[in-house]
C-alpha cells in the first residue's frame, strides 16, 4: 500500500450537521476535535508507506481511531465498527456520513508499520504538542513518576512448564520443516509426553516424582539438540528460531554432571535480564517491586501536576519486567527533553532516588529530582557506639579520609560495583585500626583488622548530602505529598486501557500499547477540563477516617 494525502482535514458539512443535531451537547470525540482541530496528518506517517502501491486509509484518522480505540477499550472489530457507524466518530475524523470505513485488520497493519518506526512515540508527540498550543502544559514545572508492573500477554509458567512447552514448540516447527525426518529420529514416548500443551499435562505432586519428570524433558531435550546439531541432520533446523530457544534455555536451567543431565542451581542460572521465562515472548522478563513478582514488562508514567491545568502524561517507557526503578531517571528525563517538556520540580518515590540520579539530574537537564531516599546502611559496624560514614571527614582534593579519631585513610581507590557504577573504595591502615580500642565497635568481623569505606563519586555523594539535610525538614514532607497523585493516573489508565496486561507480544509492540494509553489518558483528561469536570477525590472508607490521628 501507498500513502496518499486524504482531503484538507474539514469536516463535511452534513457531517457537522447530523452531528450538531445529534449530540448537542457535544462528546468527548466530538469536543476533542473541535478544541484541538485535527490531531495528526498524513504526512506524519508518509514514511511508513512506500511511494507506490495501492493506496491506503489515511494514517492520520488511523492514528485517531487508535486512540479513540483507547479511550472506550475497544478491540479492532469494535473500533473499525464505530468508524463506520458512529456519528461522532466520523465528526472526529472528518468523514462523510455515508463513508465505509475498512476492514478490522487495518488496525493491526498499521499498528505493525508503527512498532517497526516507533511510530506510538509520534501519537503521544502530537496529543501534547495540540495540548501545548491550548495553553494546557506549563514547562519547567512539576511532574511526577512512578511504575507498575504489566503482565505478558502470554500464559506465565512455571519451570517444568518452561522447559516443556520450550521442547514442544521445538519439536512442532522441527515437524513443519522436516517431518519426514523427524518421524525417522524422534523418539516414540516424545509423541506422547509432547503432542499436546504443557498445561494440560498431569505432571506429578510429589517432589521425587517432579524432579524424574524434570530430569526426563532435560534428556530428551538435549538429545533433540545432538539431533539437530548434527552432520547430516538438514541444515534449515539449525536456522529455526524454535532451536535457538531450546539451546538458550537448556543452557540457563540443565547442565551436564558426570554425562547425566542434572537440573542447574538457582544460584547457578543467568540473572533475571538474561534468563528466558517462555518460549513464546522471548523479551518478556521476571520482575519484582515490593511483595509483587510477575512475568512481562514495567511501565514508567509521567504526568505534569499543577493545579491549574490538567494532569497531562508526558512521557511513558516501557521496559522489560527485570530493570530496576533507580535506573530509569535518566531514560525519562531524555524522553521529556526530546519533548521539551522537562519540568523544574520531578517527584519520585524511593525507587529511582539515589545520588546518581540526583546528580544527572541536576547536572545534565537543571531538574531538581526528589524523591525520600534509602535508609544509610552501616555494613562494618555495629553496637551503639559504631561510626557511620558521617562520622568519617572526606577530603576530595587530596583523595583520603578521616575517622573520628583523627587517623588518616591509606588507600584510595576508584572502582566500578558488580552493576557498572562507579564507586570509590578507601582503606585504612592496618596497623593503626589495629591499635584502635573501638576496633571492634568500628568493623563487624569476628576478625576484624581494619576499616573501609565505600564512596560514590564526589558529585552524588554530595547531591545525596544535599538531598538528606533537604528531606528532614518538615516543609519537604509536605510538599512530596504532590507525588502520590501519579498513583491514581496508573490506576485510571490501568481501569480504561488495561494498562497493566499486555495485548501483544514483544517489547515494542508492548511500548506502542502504552503510548496509546498516554495519548488516550490524555484526551480524556483534557475532555474533563473542556467540560469542568472536577477531578475525583481519594476515596476515604468510613472506618479509616474514623482511626485516630496517632
Amino acid at each position: 500500500m501507498s500513502m496518499q494525502p486524504k482531503g484538507s482535514g474539514e469536516i463535511p458539512a452534513e457531517t457537522v450537521r447530523v452531528a450538531r443535531s445529534a449530540f448537542p451537547k457535544g462528546s468527548l470525540a466530538i469536543r476533542v476535535r473541535d478544541e484541538l482541530g485535527p490531531l495528526f496528518s498524513d504526512e506524519q506517517f508518509a514514511d511508513l508507506f512506500p511511494a507506490r502501491g495501492k493506496p491506503a486509509w489515511s494514517p492520520g484518522r488511523l492514528a485517531m481511531v487508535l486512540v479513540l480505540q483507547f479511550v472506550e477499550a475497544l478491540t479492532d472489530r469494535q473500533a473499525a465498527e464505530a468508524v463506520r457507524a458512529r456519528i461522532d466518530w466520523k465528526y472526529a475524523l472528518g468523514l462523510e456520513l455515508a463513508d465505509a470505513g475498512f476492514d478490522f485488520s487495518v488496525l493491526s497493519e498499521f499498528r505493525d508499520r508503527l512498532v517497526k518506526a516507533d511510530g506510538g512515540r509520534e501519537i503521544l508527540d502530537a496529543v501534547l504538542a495540540a495540548a501545548g498550543r491550548r495553553g494546557l502544559i506549563t514547562v519547567r514545572a512539576r511532574a511526577r513518576t512512578d511504575s507498575t508492573h504489566v503482565l505478558s500477554a502470554v500464559r506465565e509458567l512455571n519451570q517444568l512448564e518452561l522447559v516443556a512447552e520450550t521442547l514442544r514448540s521445538a519439536l512442532n516447527a522441527v515437524t513443519l520443516a522436516e517431518p519426514d525426518w523427524l518421524n525417522r529420529h524422534a523418539r516414540p514416548e516424545w509423541f506422547k509426553h509432547y503432542a499436546t500443551r504443557a498445561e494440560d499435562s498431569r505432571f506429578p505432586k510429589e517432589r521425587s516424582r517432579r524432579d524424574q519428570t524434570y530430569r526426563r524433558i532435560g534428556g530428551d531435550g538435549i538429545h533433540l539438540l545432538e539431533m539437530i546439531w548434527a552432520r547430516d541432520a538438514p541444515p534449515v533446523l539449525r536456522g529455526l528460531p524454535e532451536a535457538e530457544v531450546l539451546r538458550q534455555v537448556w543452557v540457563q536451567y540443565f547442565h551436564l554432571v558426570d554425562g547425566e543431565v542434572a537440573r542447574r542451581d538457582p544460584k547457578d542460572r543467568p540473572p533475571g535480564l538474561m534468563r528466558l521465562v517462555t518460549p513464546y515472548d522471548l523479551e518478556v522478563r521476571t520482575g519484582g517491586k515490593r511483595d509483587i513478582n510477575w512475568d512481562g514488562y514495567k511501565v514508567h508514567v509521567t504526568e505534569t501536576c499543577e493545579d491549574d491545568t490538567p494532569h497531562l502524561v508526558t512521557s511513558v517507557v516501557t521496559t522489560v519486567g527485570s530493570v530496576s526503578d533507580d535506573r530509569m531517571a535518566a531514560p525519562v528525563h531524555a524522553e521529556l527533553a526530546r519533548r521539551d517538556l522537562l519540568p523544574g520540580e520531578h517527584w519520585v518515590d524511593a525507587g529511582y532516588a539515589n545520588g546518581g540520579a540526583l546528580a544527572a539530574a541536576g547536572r545534565d537537564h537543571q531538574v531538581d529530582l526528589h524523591g525520600p531516599l534509602k535508609a544509610v546502611t552501616v555494613p562494618h559496624a555495629r553496637g551503639d557506639a559504631a561510626f557511620g560514614q558521617d562520622a568519617f571527614t572526606i577530603d576530595w582534593d587530596n583523595r583520603h579520609v578521616t575517622c573520628p579519631n583523627g587517623v588518616v585513610s591509606t588507600q584510595w581507590a576508584e572502582r566500578h560495583s558488580e552493576e557498572g557504577l562507579a564507586t570509590i573504595r578507601v582503606r585504612f591502615s592496618p596497623a593503626h585500626c589495629g591499635t584502635c580500642p573501638q576496633l571492634r565497635e568500628c568493623v563487624n568481623s569476628p576478625k576484624p583488622r581494619r576499616r573501609e569505606v565505600n564512596l560514590r563519586p564526589r558529585a552524588e555523594y554530595e547531591a545525596l548530602q544535599q538531598a538528606r539535610k533537604l528531606q528532614a525538614t518538615g516543609g519537604w514532607k509536605d510538599r512530596y505529598k504532590i507525588r502520590a497523585g501519579v498513583e491514581g493516573t496508573i490506576s485510571q489508565a490501568v481501569h480504561v486501557c488495561g494498562l497493566r496486561r499486555s495485548r501483544y507480544r514483544g517489547l515494542d509492540k508492548t511500548s506502542l500499547q502504552h503510548q496509546l494509553t498516554g495519548a488516550a489518558v490524555n484526551l480524556i483528561r483534557i475532555d474533563a477540563w473542556l467540560t469542568h469536570t472536577p477531578r475525583a477525590r481519594t476515596r476515604t472508607s468510613p472506618l479509616t477516617a474514623l482511626r485516630p490521628t496517632a
